[in-house]
């Protein structure tokens, strides 16, 4: 089957089977920044957002998604323009091995869209289902912190 998706603000058409995930599809034409852990929908490490919420995308037929906005860590920020939010990961450490980061980065960015000074619980129940291997996630809500307070104008002192 054929189907076109908007993936990170381009139009793209790919082809798959019928039992095709979203994951796979994205992995298999070139979106490398979607990483694969469990399959299970367990792990979170292969979020995306979907319409601007995020989902598992090893638990989405791609089939079911055609035609919808698909948004990778790369339609947030890139090497040569990072986000804010990429550029708070790095600054506070909430980078370790940087193979859960790309998802917490997906979910980082919709949790400060709909609520720009989240709690400490907040970014707890954002980034819960999200799981990261090397570090004890203080690192990580420092990062969500840093983040919020970069895109509120605030310093990072």
């Amino acid at each position: 089957m054929k189907g076109a998706f908007i993936i990170n603000g381009t139009a793209e058409t790919y082809t798959f089977g019928p039992a095709d995930t979203m994951l796979s599809v994205l992995r298999k034409n070139g979106h490398a920044e979607v990483k694969s852990g469990c399959g299970k929908g367990e792990c979170g490490i292969c979020i995306v957002l979907l319409d601007g919420k995020p989902v598992n995308s090893c638990q989405v037929l791609a089939a079911s998604v055609i035609g919808r906005e698909i948004t990778t860590v790369m339609g947030i920020g890139n090497f040569r323009n990072l986000n804010p939010i990429q550029e708070a990961f790095v600054e506070a450490g909430g980078v370790q091995c940087g193979y859960c980061t790309p998802a917490k980065v997906v979910v980082t960015y919709s949790l400060l869209r709909e609520n720009p000074d989240p709690s400490d619980a907040d970014v707890r129940n954002a980034l819960d289902g999200n799981i990261c291997r090397c570090t004890g996630y203080v690192k990580i809500l420092d990062s969500v912190k840093l983040a919020a307070k970069k895109l509120s104008g605030g310093t990072d002192d």
